[in-house]
């Protein structure tokens, strides 16, 4: 029976992709097999030693202490993607609440009073204040072209707009998605020289803390509209205050609220809403209980933000899985131990990624105590992953 702790409410969609005959799931659990949790922070929470793995509903994982649990040897997981599209729809909706000033057109119809002769009034004389531009013909900037930038700039074309994306890191199977009609641009810097909208879809890290600041404000479009919808650091707020008050840009959108912006002019603030949607709750919760499952019970890696990718077939006799640092001789120690028992390797699997690696090893009998104990204290190894289903 593997046990699961979950530290925030996960979708029923998801949880049911665990079986209740094979897996126990509480808010509080002893001895933990792995941890399926959305927005809690684990940072200074003590994460049990029985815990194999973490799971993340949802993209970011800046609520997870990762360096901590790679050097513990535990893949932690999340859902790139599965929320791509309530994003995508956040992000359009924010590009027109700009364009259109529909939070102060609104704030001015909801504050009318009198009968319908003098709101009419009223609204003839107050409306040329909202008078906005057209999405169609502009051009947005899309920076990170990962599952949410793909289908933003995507959508765009279909809104009637030129679309230029920069992603240094961009993946086959996200240029496979993108539409040939999006432009490249050379570098941030270009892309926000050309652009009447810049949408920024990157996590937030120590080489994107700050990507948009005073340098980069100053080559954008007098007049253009800054959304992000990734982190809110990933934004200088100084220099973002500076340039709206001399108007360089004409608005901010953003989907994390900070003191410092609330309530000032030409910023709309959303409560952190982008994945707030049914659909993508579900979708977020499917796909990290499927990882987490495949995980536990056939030890492969699918989507997991610290090691690398590996997956073998589904296990129908004894297999181990072994977190270690990537350095030299790891499976040549690790294939000697296994000889010496006279345990034949039916399948081998071994891939890395940074500075950690991973080996999938399928074999013919099930591993004596004294032969893990020996693979678990070699230098470099970080965890030790033990799965049989043999009949």
């Amino acid at each position: 029976m593997y046990k699961v702790l979950t530290y925030n409410n996960i979708a029923l969609a998801g949880l049911e992709r665990l079986p209740r005959d094979r897996y126990e799931i509480a808010s509080e659990i002893q001895h933990p097999d792995a941890i399926l949790l959305r927005s809690f922070d684990l940072h200074g929470v003590a994460i049990p030693e029985s815990v194999r793995c973490i799971g993340r509903a949802g993209a970011g994982v800046n609520n997870i202490p990762v360096d901590a649990c790679s050097r513990r040897g535990i893949p932690v997981f999340n859902a790139p993607g599965a929320n791509a599209n309530a994003v995508k729809e956040l992000v359009i909706a924010g590009m027109l609440l700009a364009a259109r000033h529909i939070c102060d057109a609104w704030d001015f119809t909801r504050a009318l009073s009198g009968d319908d002769a003098s709101i009419g009034k009223a609204v003839e004389q107050g409306k040329k204040s909202f008078a906005g531009s057209e999405l169609a013909g502009k051009t947005l900037g899309v920076v990170g072209l990962g599952a949410i930038g793909v289908e933003v700039a995507n959508a765009a074309l279909a809104l009637g707009m030129e679309v230029i994306g920069y992603d240094p890191a961009l993946t086959v199977d996200r240029a496979w998605q993108l539409s040939s009609a999006v432009s490249r641009a050379a570098s941030v810097d270009d892309l926000i020289a050309q652009a009447d909208f810049v949408s920024l879809h990157v996590p937030l890290n120590g080489d994107t803390r700050h990507l948009i600041g005073n340098e980069r404000i100053g080559l954008a479009r007098k007049g253009a509209v800054l959304l992000n919808f990734s982190r809110a650091g990933i934004v200088d707020e100084a220099a973002l205050a500076a340039a709206l008050d001399e108007g360089r840009l004409t608005a901010y959108v953003s989907d994390f609220p900070t003191a410092g912006l609330v309530g000032r002019k030409n910023v709309v603030l959303l409560p952190h809403i982008g994945a707030s949607t049914a659909e993508a709750e579900d979708n977020c919760a499917v796909m990290v209980a499927d990882q987490i499952r495949d995980y536990l019970e056939n030890g492969n890696i699918r989507n997991s933000v610290n090691f690398p990718t590996v997956e073998m077939p589904r296990c129908e006799g004894f297999r181990i899985g072994i977190a270690n640092e990537n350095v030299p001789n790891m499976v040549g120690q690790i294939s000697a131990a296994l000889g010496e028992a006279n345990l034949n390797i039916r399948e081998l699997v071994n891939k890395s990624r940074g500075e950690y690696a991973y080996t999938l090893i399928d074999l013919d009998a099930e591993i004596p105590a004294p032969i893990l104990e020996r693979i678990s204290g070699i230098h470099g190894v970080l965890s030790v992953h033990l799965i049989s289903n043999a009949v």
